[in-house]
């Protein structure tokens, strides 16, 4: 993990890099074609959408543009979107895979991933993508929001076991029996809201680690997700935050701050319970 561009292997041998930018929330505009363009052009390969978000479109826009400044291609970058509830199934997931490209403007996805696992449906979604993984029409496919009974039970059927799990994952939710079965199976765990939604900056303990180490909290706790081997996408708009959020590599936190973030955990979650939600 020396820089931006450092990245892990997955399961199928496909490079993932270990930090990339999440654009949940971020609604379609000059705002999101900006930041995806900027973190590119500081440095960012991995962007990480979804349909679900609704801007796919703006993503594209900014990849395109990127591009087009920097003289890096399409082959450098690593795009992730995912399949939203309602679109779950075979023909239809396949049918909402093309939608995402057309609306991203590109020819194939690094990344594809069940967003939920809803009952009764992800099952036949796995399948379509494993259609499109075994056509060469996805680089690597995974789940999203997934706890190990939902894995267990995928596999369980499942031709190609799943690359990545991108889960929530911050100190109040370290999920631990969580990546400990994912590393057994290869199953690279990935953080979404790894900031805790801006909850975590002003936790007095974790400023006490930052001013040790002249860092941000918001440093310091993605550089706790990278040294414990999980892939991670902070979202940000503002430029010197993309930039900040990404200084994570010039530095190294010691094995006692590595244990003391750990325990803040609390099994809390500030998005919805994979196990009982209603979309």
């Amino acid at each position: 993990m020396k820089n931006l561009q450092s990245t892990t292997t997955l399961n199928n041998g496909v490079n993932m890099p270990w930090l990339g930018l999440g654009v949940f929330k971020v609604e379609e505009g000059q705002e999101l074609v900006d930041a995806v363009k900027t973190a590119i052009s500081h440095g960012y390969r991995s962007i990480d959408t979804a349909a679900i978000y609704g801007n796919e479109v703006g993503v594209g826009q900014g990849i395109r543009k990127a591009l087009e400044e920097t003289g890096i291609v399409r082959d450098d970058l690593f795009i992730t979107s995912k399949v939203w509830n309602s679109e779950l199934g075979y023909d239809t997931t396949i049918a909402a895979y093309e939608e995402s490209l057309i609306k991203l403007g590109l020819d194939y996805l690094d990344l594809y991933l069940i967003h939920w696992p809803v009952a009764g449906k992800y099952k036949e979604a796995w399948r379509a993508l494993e259609t499109l993984y075994k056509e060469g029409r996805v680089k690597a496919i995974g789940v999203s929001n997934f706890q190990i009974h939902h894995l267990e039970k995928l596999m369980k059927d499942a031709e190609i076991k799943p690359m990545v799990n991108q889960v929530e994952y911050h100190p109040r939710l370290t999920q631990k029996d969580l990546q400990a079965f994912c590393q057994q199976y290869g199953i690279q765990l990935e953080a979404w809201s790894p900031l805790m939604q801006g909850e975590l900056l002003d936790n007095a303990e974790l400023q006490e680690i930052a001013k040790k180490y002249n860092k941000s909290v918001a440093q310091i706790i993605l550089r706790w997700d990278l040294q414990n081997g999980v892939v991670t996408i902070p979202k940000s708009t503002k430029e010197h935050r993309i930039v900040e959020n990404a200084s994570v590599f010039d530095f190294e936190l010691t094995a006692d701050d590595m244990r003391s973030i750990d325990s803040l955990n609390q099994n809390h979650r500030v998005g919805p319970d994979p196990d009982n939600f209603d979309f």
